[in-house]
């Protein structure tokens, strides 16, 4: 068991949140986080707590009558529900507005496909509701299982096999890369099949495909309608889908208005890089391959994602870069405190911000992360104090 970092903040609105109408609290989360874990350890100590899920066709019948009455007698004397894979549930916003406005309960609903989720709750439960993000393990919450390793094996392991809680219980690398080929054939395909807005899941895969060469670098939606034989509306769909199944996170331009910034390209990362390695079906240590420059910059763009998120601190996140190829990987923009970081897998040497983002950024911070210093940037609770 991993100890998650948002589980605080989960417990503190729970508490808060305590017997009050609106009491509703949404997880979201790719496939495989550890969601339905996380919510059944903050539910343990909690008597009567009633577990229903959304998978099960009976609980769908049950939980798709919008009749108070009869969901008084299915809720009955439990003090908290929880409702996972809740987005299989027809309209369930509204049932959620009948528990949380006329009984004394509280909701934890949670999902993996987060529009879905999203259009069934929006209007339903507007204002009566709290959204919580649960990524894949970070480094915070991993790096209890490495004290006694190395940092260099640490980083390794995690650039070859990524974060997913069940990729850190297996023993062997063959079981991690089985239960990798599983979860892109099982899951991921599986929840394509359910949208009827993919209609092939094949060319989705076959555009992840050609996303994973692309780490780090701008995608040309013409360019990636052109190799699919796809149209362009139907390539800004497919990504969008992605992103919102937590398969995809992407990155903006930065820009304050300088007229040389590029703004209106986007670079796309894996929410996991053993999804991206599984794509590609490359397993291989990082020694022996071209790519641990691309896995470097998009593990820890994420887990700058997950450290601003896990502390729930708001944060905007955008690349760099100029017309004339002047480039920085990840900006954070907080609270108007620019930190920008530059990944470098093998720095030959020392590295400087660019003249130009200097100049229009004075007060921004500039570090260079490699693989000799990613840990003190990941260990930094400080820089996220505010919560939310």
């Amino acid at each position: 068991m991993f100890e998650r970092t948002i589980k605080q903040h989960l417990l503190d609105h729970l508490g808060s949140a305590s017997g009050q109408p609106g009491a509703a609290l949404i997880l979201y989360g790719p496939r495989q986080a550890g969601k339905t874990t996380l919510v059944r350890m903050l539910l343990a100590d909690i008597p009567d707590a009633l577990a229903l899920t959304g998978d099960d066709l009976y609980i769908q019948s049950l939980l798709s009558r919008h009749e108070l009455d009869h969901l008084k007698r299915v809720v009955g004397n439990a003090p908290i529900v929880f409702i996972d894979e809740a987005q299989r549930i027809d309209n369930i916003g509204l049932t959620i507005k009948l528990l949380v406005d006329h009984l004394p309960v509280r909701v934890i609903a949670s999902g993996s496909a987060s529009f879905e989720l999203a259009d069934r709750l929006a209007e339903p439960l507007t204002g009566r509701a709290r959204t919580f993000h649960l990524y894949p393990l970070s480094w915070q919450e991993l790096s209890p299982k490495y004290r006694l390793t190395a940092p260099e094996t640490a980083l390794e392991e995690m650039l070859r096999f990524g974060m997913y809680p069940r990729i850190h219980t297996l023993a062997s690398d063959r079981e991690r890369e089985e239960y990798a080929y599983d979860y892109l054939n099982h899951y991921l395909y599986r929840d394509l099949l359910e949208f009827e807005q993919v209609k092939k899941p094949k060319k989705v895969v076959d555009l992840l495909v050609l996303l994973a060469h692309q780490i780090g670098r701008e995608v040309a939606i013409s360019e990636l309608a052109g190799a699919l034989g796809l149209s362009q509306r139907t390539v800004e769909s497919y990504l969008d889908i992605l992103e919102k199944m937590f398969v995809l996170v992407s990155i903006r331009g930065f820009s304050r208005n300088l007229r040389k910034e590029v703004t209106k390209s986007s670079r796309y990362y894996f929410c996991d890089v053993v999804l991206r390695n599984a794509l590609i079906r490359n397993f291989t240590p990082l020694a022996l391959r071209g790519d641990a420059g691309e896995l470097f910059e998009n593990w820890f763009v994420m887990e700058r994602i997950k450290l601003a998120g896990n502390a729930r601190q708001p944060t905007g996140f955008y690349f760099w870069r100029t017309y004339d190829q002047k480039e920085i990987d990840l900006v954070e923009d907080r609270d108007g405190r620019l930190c920008a970081f530059e990944c470098k897998w093998s720095p030959v040497k020392r590295v400087k911000a660019p003249a130009d983002w200097t100049t229009a950024y004075p007060e921004a911070e500039f570090t260079v992360a490699t693989r000799d210093n990613w840990q003190g940037l990941l260990e930094q609770p400080e820089a996220y104090s505010g919560s939310i």
